[in-house]
């Protein structure tokens, strides 16, 4: 199978497989460039509530395919930051599903997610100055933003790996899961997730992300909805709320403001849309 993202959604979930074994899930050109539709239509999707990022097989992503990088190193950074910016952007909740190497634009990936839960044995590095490049200013200030100062400077200084136990104690990741439990424990907080007022999500997930000019916004889309409503009446008949609030299409398609697009129009393969049952590897 060529490098490619499959996908898969189900019980409101949607999972983004990184599909290259052959390199260790590493990022080819197209594939960056395939993220960013992806992301968009599965953000216009009412039936999505939330998105898990994993790797096929034992590994999240070991970064870019360099093989497929020898041109313009401008251009293949704004690939890689276009995609990370979008998938920042993703106005629901997202969640990287992490075995084995998650190492340069694989951390960058991991990091534009709300949440990280990895398996034990997982490895992590930002590795640019392994290859002299700058690292972009967005990512930059994501990873000083998860695991302060002194921890991005020691990553991105060095190159080095570090493993889960350090990764968990710095705020690179949230949890930490033993040697095959990873994918049961993603399926049951994703359906958490999925089970949650969309409405507080994305409007706690702008808020933290620092964005101060949307409270008349959200003021409105909460008046509009009838989600408070049901969550009081849901909790006084003691049983499970049926939230229905979603993502405006306005919303869920606009990409980051900062972001520059590849002036390249290439796409890469993505697989369509599938049922539960799709082939695509679950986390």
């Amino acid at each position: 199978m060529e490098p490619q993202l499959l996908h898969s959604v189900g019980d409101g979930v949607a999972t983004v497989v990184i599909h290259h074994p052959a390199k260790r899930n590493a990022m080819t050109a197209d594939m960056w460039r395939a993220l960013p539709p992806l992301l968009d239509g599965l953000a216009a999707d009412p039936d999505v509530r939330v998105l898990v990022l994993t790797g096929e097989g034992g590994t999240f992503c070991a970064g870019a395919d360099i093989s497929t990088l020898r041109g313009s190193s401008d251009e293949a950074q704004g690939l890689a930051v276009n995609a990370e910016e979008t998938l920042a952007a993703f106005p629901k909740p997202t969640l990287a599903a992490i075995r084995g190497y998650c190492v340069g634009g694989g951390s960058q990936l991991a990091a534009a997610c709300d949440l990280r839960f990895a398996e034990e044995g997982a490895q992590f590095g930002v590795t640019p100055a392994k290859l002299g490049i700058v690292y972009a200013a967005s990512a930059t200030r994501r990873l000083v933003s998860l695991v302060g100062p002194a921890t991005a400077k020691y990553l991105l200084f060095s190159g080095e790996l570090i493993d889960t136990e350090r990764a968990l104690r710095t705020g690179l990741v949230d949890e930490v899961l033993p040697e095959g439990e990873l994918g049961k424990r993603v399926g049951e907080f994703s359906r958490v997730l999925a089970a949650r007022s969309l409405l507080t999500q994305a409007s706690a997930k702008e808020f933290a992300n620092g964005r101060t000019d949307r409270d008349a916004y959200w003021a409105e889309q909460a008046r509009g909805s009838d989600d408070t409503a049901e969550g009081v009446a849901a909790f006084l008949e003691r049983r499970p709320p049926r939230f229905t609030w979603t993502t405006p299409a306005s919303t869920a398609t606009s990409r980051p403001a900062t972001t520059t697009a590849p002036s390249s129009t290439k796409t890469a393969p993505s697989s369509t849309r599938t049922a539960p049952s799709s082939t695509a590897t679950t986390p």
